[in-house]
């Protein structure tokens, strides 16, 4: 490795590698809502990108890098070559390409090469250089899975079905259609139902939170400040329900509820649904609450307080940040739960959403409205985790540090 730490060898290496990683990225980016056929030339990558690599070395001006490298882009691509070769494209589509190219090439590089000196490198300066490449790489890598199948998800149901059968794999849409493109979400409120399974799904989720917490909170409280006989072996064997398969349970769970006159029925769901999220929500409170200051709560307790009046006036205020993580998380998991609904609940005016969204998996049912209850159901969850992620991120580390 000694003979690549030099800044005129790694800076080339680097640039060549990260202009194909871009040159791949931005020929699926444009792909897919196009239409048209962009492809990465390796080739080509590794040209602009040595060029690229040797001129950023020892130059952190991302701005200038950038703006020159979509001017050149977009000269190559009015050519017919480059790091992205594509045919028949219209030239709004090559000047998006050629920003997207010059900017996710110029600006990287200039953060991963402008701070290397010219001439030999260090261990720490070269490992640097190529740990923040591959960071690079691994964000494209895994933002790519998240946004691709989403993406297809969304623009499938926006399709009709003329379009579906001519070309299953065309993900552009036609804006002219206007609010016709939504006809899908209109047919799943209007003649399936779902704005009733939303609904279900909400106050069935609600209440899972409500019971959790009810449960949860003396538990974990139990576990975290008080001794008894067994409180340890209880503390770490908490999670062990998850070790069991929930497939394993679920014909037992099946013919119970058939007995007891349970299934088919909203109280049948709301009564199972917290046994998969108690342990969870125990676990992680037990956590939060070992690490609030105990001094506070015998303060309370010396000023004659009760040991359930400490719980309520004390610890849940001081709680509320992983009481708000843990609700979150106990709501994401209600509302994604299909196995104990699709085995429970058969009268579709009961359904939830993720049943609901299995009742269209069927061929007499345009595929682009399975497509759209998909969204329907990834749409209001996503808003709400990302609304809220501060906050759940808050309340599952504000516990890790005592005191």
């Amino acid at each position: 490795m000694r003979h690549l730490r030099f800044s005129f060898v790694a800076g080339p290496l680097l640039g060549a590698f990260w202009t194909f990683v871009v040159a791949v990225t931005v020929s699926v980016a444009m792909s897919f809502p196009t239409g048209e056929a962009f492809r990465p030339s390796g080739l080509w990558s590794a040209g602009f990108g040595i060029v690229a690599g040797l001129a950023l070395v020892g130059r952190g001006r991302a701005a200038i890098a950038s703006a020159v490298l979509v001017v050149a882009v977009f000269a190559a691509f009015l050519a017919g070559v480059g790091p992205v070769l594509a045919g028949e494209t219209s030239l709004v589509a090559l000047a998006v390409a050629s920003i997207l190219l010059g900017v996710g090439v110029g600006w990287p590089l200039a953060r991963i090469l402008g701070a290397l000196p010219m001439g030999a490198l260090t261990r720490h300066e070269f490992e640097g250089a190529v740990i923040l490449a591959l960071r690079g790489v691994g964000y494209i890598f895994f933002t790519a899975i998240v946004v691709i199948p989403f993406y297809v998800m969304v623009m499938t149901s926006l399709k009709n079905q003329s379009e579906l059968m001519r070309n299953p794999l065309d993900f552009s849409i036609d804006l002219s259609q206007g609010w016709g493109l939504f006809r899908s979400y209109v047919e799943l409120l209007t003649r399936f139902d779902f704005g009733s399974y939303l609904w279900t799904s909400f106050y069935v989720s609600l209440l899972t939170v409500l019971i959790t917490l009810l449960f949860a909170i003396p538990g974990a409280y139990a576990v975290a400040r008080l001794r008894f006989r067994g409180r340890a072996a209880f503390s770490r064997s908490i999670l062990l329900i998850y070790m069991v398969p929930m497939i394993v349970l679920a014909l037992p769970i099946y013919i119970a509820f058939s007995m007891a006159g349970l299934r088919n029925s909203i109280a049948g769901i709301v009564m199972i649904y917290p046994v998969t999220t108690i342990p969870v929500a125990l676990y992680m409170l037990q956590g939060y609450f070992r690490g609030l200051p105990s001094e506070v709560e015998e303060a309370g307790l010396m000023d004659g307080l009760s040991r359930l009046q400490v719980i309520w006036k004390i610890t849940l205020p001081l709680s509320l940040p992983a009481l708000a993580s843990v609700s979150l998380y106990v709501f994401m998991i209600a509302w994604n739960e299909f196995l104990l609904a699709f085995m429970l609940l058969d009268d579709p005016s009961k359904f939830t959403l993720t049943r609901g969204i299995a009742s269209l998996n069927s061929s007499e049912i345009p595929r682009q409205h399975l497509m759209a209850g998909s969204v329907i159901a990834t749409v209001p969850i996503m808003v709400l985790f990302l609304g809220l992620e501060r906050f759940m991120t808050k309340g599952l580390t504000a516990g890790s540090v005592k005191g």
